[in-house]
């Protein structure tokens, strides 16, 4: 036993003494760098790489601002090396050389460290001006890099291709400026936390283009006997609260064509259609309009002009700052204000033929008492400057036809006081007036006055505006403008529909509508008179629509027979 215990610990010694005395020619010498490339950022943050070794190794930087941690080192095992670099502060990437060997230099390795460069973003102009015309504009960049393009207004495109520029040049399209208004844009460029905005600012387009009297060669008098009976796309278009609008803000739908194609299959040939335009601007100050609103506005204009029909726009109630303002505090205001508007109406719709017509304003009014002179003067100005708004934009508006209001649209008040604009042209001006006589029997909301006419008397009547009234009202408009070469347009007339009332009185209530919508007409056309329906949209209880807005189905048959047999 105790032998084999001399024998163990003879043993023991001889394997430690041997590996303490052995130079471990087992050991296989190596050296492993992990990267072959480091990228630095300009301010210079550490990147790391490793190294596995089982020699001495020292690391060497060719670049004094690219230094390394450890950078020498000796034993067994993966190294962790960190590499760092002071800021860029050039304009030019920097590139540094690491030598990694081992002390007997059996093993060289070398790795690439780059180091980016501080953004660069110089513009060489930052204003530019540019015609109305449009066209294209070359802006010069110095850039350290790829940059980022913004451009804040539809009207700036970039371009596609370049032709003939150098690589640091960017070429952009401006389209042309057709609106009254300058306009501008900018083009911002940006690289890391650098950017850099040019201004881009476009002439407004002339005003006036040359006389055009091309499709427009029918004086006032020729048109009117070419205008029928006409329709009004009531509470729709000028639908607002005087801040915010929509067509449908008043519980009618979206205007489709369907439904003119029904109100012209139904034998109308003219449409009226009231607009508002205060709610729709862009610019308080400039009294810009939206685009979007003229375009939509030419959409139904368009909708009229496929079937041959003539189309008259207006500035409506629009929330009263027109309408309910002829006073001489006023009087400056809102004449900038519709001069303001009807040179971009104008302008937008110049190209249009005859068959469109603009009417300056509609029931300008303060209160429905009679007109002071104060009332009266100041109205007439709005008529003129109408008129001197138009014709200043030249091309076919020199020519077009155009209409003007009495004071509230009232007949008596047109004979008595409305004075026709100065223009430059002769015989382009109509005259409207509106008819709502009896007012209890067609506006009123209540049931006490339902029936008119000949065949009625008592309960249900009212004594005044009956037939010999109309005539007198209609003979005064013929005497007064109608044979004075002044045509005149009934731009509304209608009577609300009472569906509330018992079935008897209903009866008798529709026979008595469609007798005055019959009457009216007629006494309109026999005077030389445009008569234009009011359809407020809605065909029920208190309105005047004759058609299903949607569909464009006619829902009173009756009514629209009543008018179409006038006999025109």
């Amino acid at each position: 036993m105790k032998k084999c215990i001399q024998f163990l610990l003879i043993s023991v010694c001889l394997i430690i003494s041997g590996y303490a005395c052995s130079d471990d020619d087992s050991l296989v010498p190596e050296m492993i760098v992990s990267k072959d490339k480091i990228v630095l950022s300009k301010d210079g943050d550490l990147e790391f790489f490793h190294i596995k070794t089982n020699l001495e190794w020292s690391i060497s930087s060719s670049k004094t601002w690219c230094s390394v941690e450890p950078s020498s080192g000796k034993g067994i095992g993966t190294i962790k090396i960190a590499v760092s670099a002071s800021e860029n502060t050039t304009t030019d990437i920097r590139n540094a050389v690491l030598s990694i060997k081992t002390k007997d230099e059996s093993f060289v390795k070398t790795m690439e460290v780059e180091q980016l460069q501080r953004d660069l973003l110089v513009i060489e102009t930052k204003e530019y001006d540019v015609k109305a015309e449009g066209g294209n504009i070359i802006i010069n960049v110095q850039t350290s890099g790829s940059y980022n393009v913004a451009v804040d207004k539809d009207w700036i495109q970039k371009s596609a291709v370049v032709e003939s520029v150098s690589d640091l040049s960017v070429v952009f399209t401006v389209s042309e400026n057709a609106t009254i208004f300058k306009r501008s844009g900018s083009i911002t460029f940006s690289i890391g936390d650098l950017s850099e905005t040019v201004m881009i600012r476009q002439a407004a387009a002339d005003l006036y283009v040359e006389a055009d009297k091309t499709g427009v060669e029918s004086d006032a008098t020729a048109l009117a006997k070419k205008m029928k009976i006409g329709w009004n796309l009531g509470n729709t278009l000028e639908a607002t609260d005087g801040f915010t609008a929509s067509e449908t803000l008043w519980g009618n739908p979206v205007t489709s064509k369907k439904l003119i194609d029904a109100v012209k299959a139904a034998g109308f040939n003219t449409v009226r259609i009231p607009c508002a335009w205060n709610a729709y601007i862009e610019d308080e100050s400039t009294y810009k309009i939206k685009d979007v609103w003229l375009a939509r506005v030419k959409e139904v204009v368009d909708y009229c002009m496929d079937n041959g029909m003539y189309a008259i726009i207006n500035i409506h109630w629009d929330g009263g700052w027109l309408e309910e303002n002829p006073t001489y505090d006023k009087k400056e205001e809102v004449n900038e204000k519709q001069k303001a508007l009807w040179q971009q109406i104008a302008v937008y719709f110049r190209d249009y033929n005859e068959q469109l017509l603009f009417a300056g304003t509609n029931e300008v009014h303060a209160g429905y008492t009679e007109p002071t002179s104060e009332n009266i003067s100041v109205q007439l100005s709005y008529n003129q400057t109408f008129v001197d708004a138009v014709r200043s934009t030249g091309g076919k508006n020199t020519w077009r036809n155009l209409i003007v209001q009495s004071y509230n649209t009232n007949i008596d008040y047109a004979v008595k006081y409305l004075k026709m604009p100065t223009d430059e042209v002769v015989n382009r001006v109509m005259v409207e007036v509106h008819y709502y006589d009896p007012y209890e029997f067609c506006l009123r909301e209540e049931n006490s006055v339902f029936l008119w006419g000949k065949d009625f008397k008592g309960e249900g009547t009212i004594s005044w505006g009956q037939e010999a009234w109309a005539d007198e009202q209609f003979e005064k408009l013929r005497r007064n403008f109608v044979d004075n070469g002044i045509p005149v347009l009934l731009g509304e007339y209608c009577v609300m529909l009472r569906s509330s009332l018992g079935a008897a009185d209903y009866e008798n209530h529709i026979k008595s509508r469609n007798y005055y919508l019959n009457y009216i007409t007629k006494a309109a056309v026999k005077n030389g008179v445009i008569p234009i329906y009011w359809d407020s949209g809605h065909t029920g209880d208190k309105a005047s629509g004759l058609f299903d807005r949607l569909t464009g189905e006619q829902v009173h048959v009756d009514a629209i027979q009543a008018i179409m047999g006038s006999g025109v």
